[in-house]
């Protein structure tokens, strides 16, 4: 697929389109007897001093002989290795093992009864994150049994990862194409589902750091609907994609009335996974804003340029509907991606104008740049149609979530059964997420003069008043509103300072594993 971009009269630039997710990432397991697996590289967990000063770093769980991890400590020390999170060390590798080079990377403070999943988790992560020039690498953390393995597989999955599509030339250096953990449950039976789990799982969480990191000028509704497609024609899943002329014709005033500034049309996509025999349908509506200048109520122009990632809830909701069909999961799940560019032109939507959306409530717009709770709204109302047993939205959604849970936390909005499931999910994940209310004091805020609603109501609490007018789209079902939850990614999903643990600069996949954990409980 190619996409034309307008140079001006006569003229159209070719641009190849760039290829969604990296390469595909081998994970294997072999025993703690390590002697004779060869690789490039030994990774060894180095856990942090107490405070006491007299106390050194030390490493845990090492699979060297005593005398040879001794050695290898006081070579550490000697080159200022302190163990703490993130640190990557690299010195030859000595007899005890066939790598060529060892590895420590730093745990934290930790006992070596207190290396928890997570712990494993960033750790494996940070090394396949900051280490190249290797392409195999043998994992000797602390993890000796099947949900620590794990742990150590998933971080490698989600760590491997490396941006170049859009470059004109690729680096030389070596990118890791396979991960080896070393744990006593590498004889487990189970073992294997748990793998294939970890590498599904990060093999989406990358897909939706590539769709979040490419430019808008080749990532727009329409080339966003044929990775949709073609990503759910490789499942063997239905696909249906609204043009704009279905949009219209059908009432959906939230997304034509964001999209109708942009000279490229929006799109409404349903990703339909549909097992023989489902236990649950779970529907989950993503805000695709392709990119977002604000429209006319635009937006500063520092850092505007972000905004490409104001898609990375259809993203998020399209790659966890492809993952949850990977693995073949018993829950019917259905993704809308809610896709539109809200631009400013003469054709854009005025602060004033009101629109009519798809469940036939009005909306008076009184700021165009509250634009993803309109295209929400209709995603919303149209999956709300098929009566799932749960329906939830997830959104890069409003800048009150960085106001009041920062950069890294997800706020967790709706009703109390399924956000509370959702923030179970994400503590399971090793997602940082937080259960906020709904005050029903800022449903009033939202009332407009003129139209049944407002897009933006009482200023405090603005991630919570999003929330509350997206609740008015959700449907009923025998008069009783459908479950439902809002998740809120707008810091989450976009990382513009330092990279840590698993987690890139730039778009992050926040979330997929939260929301494939949360259907796997569904399938219970």
């Amino acid at each position: 697929m190619t996409v034309r971009q307008r140079m001006g009269p006569r003229q159209t630039l070719r641009i190849s389109v760039f290829v969604i997710t990296s390469s595909d990432l081998k994970l294997t397991a072999v025993s703690t007897d390590i002697k004779r697996v060869s690789a490039d590289a030994l990774v060894v967990g180095l856990a942090a001093a107490a405070d006491s000063a007299k106390e050194a770093p030390r490493l845990v769980a090492s699979p060297l002989p005593k005398a040879e991890t001794a050695e290898l400590e006081r070579a550490l020390r000697l080159a200022g290795a302190t163990g703490k999170a993130d640190e990557i060390v690299r010195l030859p590798a000595g007899d005890g093992t066939k790598a060529d080079v060892v590895i420590s990377v730093g745990l934290g403070k930790v006992t070596d009864a207190s290396v928890d999943i997570e712990t494993l988790r960033r750790a494996a992560g940070s090394v396949a994150r900051q280490v190249t020039g290797l392409e195999k690498i043998l994992f000797a953390l602390p993890a000796a049994d099947l949900a620590s393995a794990a742990a150590v597989a998933e971080g490698i999955a989600l760590g491997a990862y490396r941006f170049e599509s859009l470059r004109s030339s690729k680096s030389e250096e070596s990118v890791l194409s396979e991960g080896i953990v070393a744990t006593d449950a590498a004889v487990e039976a189970e073992l294997p589902a748990a793998f294939k789990r970890a590498a599904v799982v990060g093999r989406a969480v990358r897909a939706v750091r590539d769709l979040v990191n490419t430019s808008s000028n080749l990532l727009y509704p329409e080339t966003f609907a044929q990775v949709a497609y073609d990503g759910g024609k490789a499942h063997r899943l239905k696909v249906t994609v609204l043009d704009e002329k279905r949009l219209e014709k059908d009432g959906y005033g939230g997304i034509m009335g964001v999209g109708r500034g942009s000279d490229r049309p929006p799109r409404l996509v349903k990703v339909e996974y549909a097992p023989s025999k489902p236990k649950k349908h779970l529907a989950i509506v993503g805000k695709g804003i392709t990119f977002d200048t604000g429209g006319i109520s635009i937006k500063p122009a520092a850092n505007m340029h972000h905004m490409k990632s104001d898609m990375a809830g259809a993203a998020t909701a399209l790659q966890t509907v492809l993952a949850v069909a990977e693995l073949g999961l018993p829950v019917k799940v259905t993704a809308w991606l809610c896709l539109a560019e809200n631009m400013p032109s003469g054709s854009a939507t005025r602060p004033g104008d009101v629109v009519t959306m798809f469940n036939g409530k009005t909306v008076e717009i009184l700021n165009t740049d509250a634009e993803g709770r309109l295209v929400m709204g209709d995603g919303l109302a149209a999956a709300s149609l098929e009566k799932p047993d749960v329906v939830l939205d997830i959104a890069t959604l409003t800048g009150a979530q960085m106001v009041a849970l920062g950069r890294r936390t997800t706020g967790l909005m709706g009703d109390d059964e399924v956000r509370d499931a959702l923030k179970a999910a994400a503590d399971a994940a090793g997602e940082t997420a937080w259960p906020m209310p709904l005050p029903e004091e800022l449903r009033p805020s939202i009332a407009s003069e003129v139209a049944d609603l407002a897009n933006i109501g009482e200023r405090f609490g603005g991630m919570m008043t999003a929330a509350v007018f997206l609740q008015e789209f959700v449907g009923e079902v025998d008069g009783h509103r459908i479950p439902w939850a809002h998740i809120d990614i707008a810091g989450p999903s976009f990382n513009d300072s330092g990279a840590f643990g698993y987690t890139p600069k730039n778009g992050t996949g926040t979330m997929v594993r939260t929301l494939v954990a949360y259907t796997e409980s569904l399938a219970v």
